[in-house]
Parts: C-alpha cells; sequence; structure tokens
C-alpha cells in the first residue's frame, strides 16, 4: 500500500445534503413524475424496487440542484447511516430526499464505484456509526462525511478493482433478474391450472386446513453476540430466501431454545414476512434452515393437501395479497393477524391436478433454488475479497485478465 494516499472525502467529492422539509413538502408529492429517493429505498447497498413518492416537472426544475447522475453515492442520513447507494444510469435524473446525503466523485482523482466498494467495508461503516451524533438514533451531516479520510492507490488500480468486484455484483444481479422471470412464468402457469381453469366443484377450505401448522417466530428476541447463530427478522428477507450475513447473532442456549420453540423453519416451509411490507416476500424452504426467526416472519407448514410450492406461488400473486387486506391490521406498521390468516378462503385444487402441474412448476422453483445456492457463494466471495483489496492484501495483479 505504499502507493496508496489518503485525504478527506471533501478533496474527492461534492457533498450535498437533500432539500430541506420547507424546499419539499409531503403533500408536494404525486404520482408517476421523477421520483425521489429516501430511506426506505436502500437495501443491501442497492436501490431497491418501490413505488417511489414522485415529484412534478416543475418541482423538478426548481429543484434540480438535488438531481443525480449516474456515479453519484447517497447515504442515509439518520437512522442506518452506514449505508450507501450506487446509482445507476436508469436513475439519472432522479432526486433524493432531506434525509439523504449525495457523494458526487471528481472522477480525475477517484473512480465512482470504487468509492462505492470503499463505503461498503465493515471497517468504514463501523467508523461512520461511531463518529455519527444523536443520543437516540444516529445521524450524520455533510460535515462528518466530508472529514471522513479516504485511502486510495492510483486510477487504474481503483478501476482494476471495481472492475473485479462489480463483475461479480454483475452475476448476482444477472441471477436476480433470472430469478424474478421464472417466479413470473410459475405465476403464469398457476394462473392458467387453477384460476383460468379451476372448477367450481373444487373444494374451498381454510388455509389452517393444508397446514400442520402457521404461526410466527419468537417474540423476545435473545441478546445479541459478536460470534453466533442466526436469528432472522423481516429486514434480513428477500424474494427467495434470508440474507444470513445482515442477521443478528445469539448464543448457542437462546439459539438451541428457539429451535425447541419450534422457530427454525423445516424443509418445505413457507416463510413470509409477517410485518412491515406483509407478503412483500414469501419462499419455500429448500431445506432445514440454519437460523431461528422472529415474530416479524410466519412460518407456515405445509400438511401435504396442497404443495408448498403450489400454495407459496398463490400466496404471492398480487390478487392474493389484494384479499389478504382485509387481515391486516396497523396503520403505521402493516402485519398480517395470525388468527384471520389461519382461517384466510383458498380453493383446494385435487391432488392429481396439482401434481400434474408440478412438472412444470417444479423445475422451475429447482432452478430458482441453483442460482439462490449461486448467488450465495459469488456473494461471499464478494464480501471476502472487498476488504483484502481495499487493504491492499490482495494484489490486483493477481487478476491477469482484469489488469489487461
Amino acid at each position: 500500500m505504499s502507493d496508496w494516499r489518503e485525504i478527506e472525502l471533501q478533496e474527492l467529492a461534492e457533498v450535498q445534503t437533500g432539500p430541506f422539509g420547507s424546499q419539499l413538502k409531503n403533500e408536494q408529492y404525486i404520482t408517476g413524475g421523477t421520483p425521489v429517493i429516501t430511506v426506505e429505498h436502500l437495501k443491501d447497498f442497492k436501490i431497491i424496487d418501490f413505488d417511489y413518492p414522485s415529484v412534478t416537472e416543475e418541482d423538478k426544475n426548481r429543484l434540480s440542484k438535488y438531481l443525480l447522475k449516474a456515479g453519484d453515492i447517497v447515504f442515509t442520513r439518520v437512522g442506518s447511516v452506514d449505508l450507501s447507494a450506487y446509482i445507476k444510469q436508469h436513475q439519472e435524473g432522479w432526486m433524493f430526499s432531506s434525509r439523504m446525503l449525495r457523494v458526487r466523485p471528481n472522477l480525475d482523482i477517484i473512480n465512482a464505484r470504487f468509492l462505492s466498494y470503499y463505503f461498503q467495508q465493515q471497517n468504514f461503516r463501523d467508523y461512520i456509526l461511531n463518529i455519527s451524533v444523536g443520543a437516540t438514533m444516529p445521524s450524520i451531516n455533510t460535515g462528518i462525511l466530508k472529514g471522513i479520510p479516504i485511502s486510495f492507490p492510483d486510477l487504474p488500480q481503483q478501476q482494476a478493482i471495481a472492475s473485479i468486484l462489480s463483475s461479480l455484483d454483475d452475476k448476482i444481479d444477472l441471477l436476480h433478474r433470472q430469478n424474478a422471470t421464472l417466479e413470473k412464468m410459475a405465476e403464469t402457469l398457476f394462473r392458467q391450472w387453477f384460476v383460468e381453469e379451476a372448477k367450481e366443484e373444487w373444494e374451498e377450505v381454510d388455509l389452517e386446513y393444508v397446514t400442520k401448522r402457521i404461526t410466527d417466530g419468537a417474540h423476545n428476541s435473545p441478546p445479541t453476540t459478536e460470534d453466533g447463530f442466526p436469528m432472522a427478522s423481516v429486514k434480513d428477507m428477500h424474494d427467495w430466501g434470508i440474507h444470513i450475513n445482515s442477521c443478528r447473532k445469539i448464543c448457542k442456549d437462546a439459539y438451541d431454545e428457539l429451535v425447541r420453540n419450534d422457530c427454525r423453519p423445516l424443509k418445505h416451509d413457507i416463510i413470509i414476512a409477517k410485518d412491515g411490507s406483509y407478503l412483500k416476500h414469501v419462499f419455500v424452504a429448500p431445506n432445514d434452515m440454519d437460523m431461528v426467526v422472529l415474530s416479524s416472519i410466519a412460518i407456515l407448514r405445509p400438511n401435504g393437501k396442497y404443495n408448498p410450492m403450489l400454495l407459496a406461488t398463490y400466496l404471492k400473486m398480487e390478487s392474493t395479497i389484494e384479499r389478504l387486506k382485509n387481515i391486516v391490521t396497523g396503520a403505521v406498521i402493516p402485519r398480517i393477524v395470525l388468527k384471520d390468516f389461519r382461517k384466510f378462503k383458498i380453493q383446494l385444487p385435487p391432488i392429481e391436478i396439482q401434481i400434474e402441474a408440478l412438472k412444470f412448476i417444479e423445475p422451475i422453483y429447482q432452478k430458482c433454488w441453483q442460482n439462490i445456492n449461486q448467488i450465495h457463494t459469488l456473494t461471499q466471495i464478494r464480501d471476502t475479497l472487498l476488504p483484502k483489496l481495499m487493504s491492499g492484501e490482495v494484489s490486483v495483479s493477481n487478476f491477469g485478465e482484469v489488469e489487461s
């Protein structure tokens, strides 16, 4: 690292806070205008798909200094201040809210992708949390962010490091997109078999009729520990599983007790986001899971009357989610009411038709599970390489095809 420099972020980039509340009030938001990114839209260092609030063309022009360019990096200003996201080409021209900070790199000195990966390092995240202000909720401002020291090599090495890490992220994104396509295929097939060709004589039953249990995870969260066993909440979920790296860790005794209390999802359980964006995530566990879950996640254990892959596909459908709104409570944090969920009415297809449909739908699930395993492997490789490349412990010269 002898050829690496260390200078403050303000010498590498412009740092800008979002528009003050008086400049853009909630009642000025519209539907279908220029999207406005805020804290809720950051996850896993990306801007997630969401129903963004938006502004009119007039407000966009009035607040043009708060528009984003591809290569900008946005930070959460309040709360999870260690979270950031790189702005991609299709997000250029969007706006960032008052709860965000924008970093615009000077590309003559620093590679934007390199800097975005620098911000993802665990030691950087720990550092920014430690220097944040606020007794009850962490907060950062432009002064704090500008003064953070950044270590970096010359531009060619920055580019090489960014290329190595972004090539892994590109493969991960491709697999996620493939799963999204496969999921739509499964839903289309399900709709054909069990909606369009449904028979009036098919039995209508309560959801609990096709399950051994419908319950949620632990209601009391045990103390966390640095090295332990994973305990997941709804924030750790994604469409086909759980981000195990983001889970809190608990000691073995607490973990074993929660396993005994049946808070561990087993093979072919259906795992459901119960709190927050209810049913935003629904997936089938391909195997027994090496984790326990908290009460924000529900576990539905089928009893053989309705195949879990078919039932999960049904529960993910927009038409099902619309019906489920009748059993959701909570103005601030919506959540499924389990006693009503157990009585939720569904149409039960005959088992012989389920078996026929599974010839087409089960291979889709198997492919998605394969993709998830590959995503997990690539993510581990990226997360292992990230601090080593950023510290100079691993040289880009070890990656000849990138360096050339």
